[in-house]
């Protein structure tokens, strides 16, 4: 599987269109085989979902997201996971793999 983070100093971004790179993190099974960061392409309306799909990415988790771009992911077939606390992204893929991953409240109104 594999997962996008947005990231500002290699940790989850409180608002996903603000990131400064994605961690792109993989897994199998439930341990973390690689991480890397890509820088995206500059933010406009629906550029991200085209670019994380062409990485192959199975699943975003993140802070804030609107709600056009939840939209725009899932029909990319690429689940959304928000409303997460900021920490280190290897911890927030293995805190989702187990189950342990606390979202909440999408801060993001549009």
């Amino acid at each position: 599987m594999k997962f996008a983070i947005p990231t500002t100093e290699g940790r989850l971004c409180e608002h996903f269109g603000q990131c400064e790179k994605f961690a792109i993190i993989e897994t199998k099974g439930s341990t973390v085989i690689s991480e890397s960061f890509v820088s995206p392409p500059e933010h406009h309306e629906r550029v991200y979902p085209g670019f994380l799909a062409q990485l192959k990415v199975d699943v975003i988790i993140s802070g804030g997201i609107g709600q056009k771009a939840i939209d725009a992911f899932n029909e990319k077939n690429i689940k959304v996971f928000a409303g997460v606390n900021s920490d280190s992204p290897v911890k927030l893929v293995v805190n989702y793999l187990n189950n342990q991953l606390a979202g909440g409240m999408n801060l993001c109104d549009h």
